[in-house]
């Protein structure tokens, strides 16, 4: 791989990532699960995306943070759980810089791409190539002060609760004090207003269906921290029930305000 300024191929334990050092933004790109782990803005003062301090990057095992590809299916369906594309090697093939932001383009064989535009927001598009229909969830983990000042606004007033599987009436803006798993029908954004780091998280999705919200609380979770769940949150865009066709694109954008 050749590689230059502004991208640099550093080993993180067993697992190569791409650590990118630009001009509008710091960012990193594990190559297995083509899973961007940090993105932070040259005007922010903390990484938009949360990664767990206690991750030990073994190949073949979920990273717990950052943006996993949850692909070709979600949740334990099947094994392993949310598919397979989090645990494959993909493999860089285009990579260009200007002035405004870094594109990186990765491919999982002949199934899927993911393209990255990384600047002063954060693009990521992924196609689904595949003749088979698929799920996908790009499960965005998003770093917080605290959880109990958080606010996620733009979310439909009913959901689907996956921890007692039945539709629920729930409150919009939603504010997070227990464990909470949560599928919605998807609106084209959302805000994380984050009142301890005095900033909104924008968050735009593109031609998905539902989005997911997730904290775990204090329920006992692989891959973190007893108190982790303080500082995250999960803001998911999904294609679940309507299948991804060949060649179809979804994608989110992040931005800081």
């Amino acid at each position: 791989m050749n590689l230059s300024n502004p991208l640099k191929l550093i080993k993180y334990n067993e697992l190569d990532v791409l650590e990118v050092n630009h001009n509008k933004c710091k960012a990193k790109i594990a190559l297995q699960g083509a899973q961007l782990l940090s993105w932070q803005p040259y005007n922010a003062e903390q990484d938009v995306l949360w990664l767990s301090e206690i991750e030990p990057f073994r190949i073949g095992s979920a990273i717990r943070g950052g943006i996993p590809i949850c692909y070709p299916w979600f949740g334990s369906i099947k094994e392993p759980a949310h598919g397979t594309a989090r645990i494959q090697e993909w493999c860089l093939v285009e990579h260009t810089c200007s002035d405004e932001n870094v594109r990186l383009v990765f491919s999982l064989e002949n199934k899927a791409k993911m393209e990255m535009m990384l600047g002063e927001t954060c693009e990521l598009y992924f196609t689904h190539l595949d003749p088979e229909p698929a799920q996908l969830a790009l499960h965005s983990y998003f770093n917080i002060g605290d959880i109990e000042n958080v606010e996620v606004q733009g979310l439909p007033t009913r959901c689907f609760d996956k921890l007692t599987n039945q539709e629920v009436d729930v409150p919009s803006p939603r504010r997070i004090d227990k464990n909470i798993d949560c599928i919605y029908a998807a609106r084209p954004t959302n805000v994380i207003q984050d009142s301890v780091y005095q900033r909104s998280i924008v968050i735009e999705h593109n031609n998905a269906t539902e989005t997911v919200l997730w904290n775990p609380w204090h329920k006992s979770t692989s891959g973190m921290s007893e108190n982790a769940y303080q500082k995250m949150v999960c803001v998911e865009t999904a294609r679940l029930n309507t299948l991804l066709q060949p060649n179809e694109v979804v994608s989110v954008k992040i931005a800081i305000q």
